[in-house]
């Protein structure tokens, strides 16, 4: 079994994530690619101490960039949605 803060990449913090947090109780997470969506759960759960009522997942493709002549791309990564029980939340946002 994986460690739940291999999931758990980072929070995704921007001004739509901020207002599903408060509209809808939703938090957003840079997750493993890797991750299922009960793994997620799981994970936070154990960090966060609590009650998960559903996890959306979304694999996001990588920007590409170019510098001068040469031409990159970003790496793919995915995303979760986290939505909590009434009540619940997850204080590492309540002081942005």
């Amino acid at each position: 079994m994986k460690d739940a803060r291999d999931i758990i990449i980072a929070p995704i913090i921007s001004e739509n994530t901020m207002d599903q947090m408060q509209e809808a109780n939703t938090y957003t997470f840079k997750v493993a690619k890797n991750a299922n969506k009960v793994e997620i759960r799981n994970a936070v759960e154990e960090i966060f101490s609590v009650n998960v009522i559903n996890v959306n997942t979304m694999n996001v493709r990588g920007k590409k960039r170019r510098l001068g002549f040469h031409v990159g791309k970003k790496p793919d990564w995915k995303k979760a949605l986290v939505k909590l029980a009434e009540g619940d939340e997850i204080e590492i946002y309540e002081g942005l």
